[in-house]
């Protein structure tokens, strides 16, 4: 899995954001298991968007089989994401509930627009396989934080010298 930390969300105000490479550093900080890849990759092609990252993965990495992974609460705005019908014609989707958006976020537009393609969770394994747009809204157990509270807690874990104490515990 790869953890996109983002050059800066365009649909939020990012002047008080750190700098990336503190991000990243912060993130890898969070990934504790060894499959996940925190990069920062989005500056260095130059993409803000992401149908533009997608685009970018899609043709530099034509045999790997893209699932692009959001939370509950992304699926509620996706409908004002630049190309968001693209990006659901490039590559198949989950959708990771969070709470207060499990029963919003399948009514959401961006939702209703595809709900013709919403595969049933019981079958998500395959999404990989599937042919897009394929998306599936999947249950479990949820989590409130952000990734400004992962943030404040990877910052407030580096204060007090915990920061990869915890990495072997996971």
């Amino acid at each position: 899995m790869w953890w996109l930390v983002t050059p800066g969300n365009p649909l939020k105000d990012t002047g008080a954001l750190a700098p990336l490479g503190e991000r990243v550093a912060q993130a890898r900080t969070l990934a504790f298991d060894p499959r996940i890849a925190v990069t920062g990759f989005e500056a260095a092609i130059g993409s803000r968007y992401t149908i533009d990252t997608l685009r970018w993965l899609v043709r530099h990495r034509p045999n790997v089989r893209f699932v692009w992974i959001m939370g509950a609460d992304s699926l509620g705005s996706f409908h004002r994401w630049r190309s968001y019908e693209e990006i659901m014609a490039l590559v198949p989707v989950a959708v990771i509930d969070r709470p207060g958006h499990t029963l919003t976020a399948p009514a959401a537009k961006a939702a209703q627009a595809f709900a013709a393609a919403r595969v049933p969770e019981a079958e998500a394994a395959s999404l990989a396989t599937r042919a897009p747009p394929a998306w599936t809204f999947l249950h479990g157990p949820r989590s409130a934080l952000s990734s400004t509270a992962l943030r404040n807690r990877a910052s407030n874990s580096a204060s007090f010298g915990l920061k990869a104490a915890s990495r072997g515990a996971h």
